[in-house]
């Protein structure tokens, strides 16, 4: 009898903790999450010149480890590429190459779009509730922390693994003034290309990157949000431990 009670009261105990984590703690979480994402769509608000009304252009340093074979700068403006100047030295003669992109194009980046899409739904997602809003289960929580962690998830994967392109769809884009022979891929060795009415095939493969500290601020942010997802979910999965039905 006395372990009945004991058993009672302890359940009476962890169901008041539950509906306070429910009442209390969840919008916590949720107002530090919108703030978080705030600041990281703030890092996607285009700069502007100092005359005001076009965006800034920023310039960007190309690196490459262990080798000086590639050297250049590419300028961002905003979401889109407009200058790029690579110099290329051959391995075999030391031959300098230079290449750049055409004056009137711009390539602009899909992935940041997407980036900043998938952030402003996530934020849209956690303020879709009136502050007073009461949620009466803890699945209600977890499938709302799944369709943010979803939108930021997107979000990072986008900026951390973009997509590369055909030497078909360069050629196309109108970025450049070669064009493809055949469906080869880019950054394959092996691929054939023609430039002023010759043919070449590509021998080595060299990676170049920069670093954007505006959208290394963006990744930060939304790391620190989906480990706070996280540990939300974990809390309320703890009380499923503790009975055997599934209060929520």
């Amino acid at each position: 009898m006395a372990a009945a009670m004991a058993s009672a009261a302890e359940r009476a105990v962890l169901e008041e903790e539950f509906k306070w984590l429910l009442q209390e703690e969840v919008h916590a979480v949720l107002k530090q999450l919108q703030d978080i994402l705030k600041e990281a769509s703030q890092r996607f608000t285009l700069p502007t010149s100092s005359s005001g009304g076009a965006v800034k252009q920023e310039n960007f340093v190309l690196s490459t480890s262990g080798t000086d074979q590639v050297k250049g700068v590419l300028t961002l403006q905003g979401d889109a590429l407009c200058q790029a100047d690579v110099n290329l030295k051959m391995p075999r003669n030391n031959q300098l190459l230079h290449f750049a992109f055409r004056e009137d194009k711009q390539w602009k980046l899909q992935q940041i779009q997407d980036a900043r899409n998938h952030v402003n739904q996530a934020i849209y997602l956690l303020m879709n509730r009136d502050v007073n809003y009461q949620f009466k289960t803890g699945s209600e929580v977890l499938k709302l922390m799944d369709a943010v962690m979803l939108q930021l998830s997107r979000a990072r994967n986008r900026l951390t693994t973009p997509a590369t392109l055909t030497l078909p769809e360069i050629a196309s884009s109108g970025l450049t003034n070669f064009k493809p022979a055949g469906g080869s891929i880019l950054h394959n060795p092996g691929a054939m290309f023609e430039f002023g009415n010759q043919r070449y095939e590509v021998s080595h493969v060299h990676k170049v990157e920069c670093v954007v500290p505006w959208l290394n601020d963006a990744l930060v942010f939304f790391t620190v949000s989906l480990q706070l997802c996280q540990q939300l979910k974990d809390k309320i999965s703890v009380f499923s431990s503790y009975w055997n039905y599934r209060p929520y």
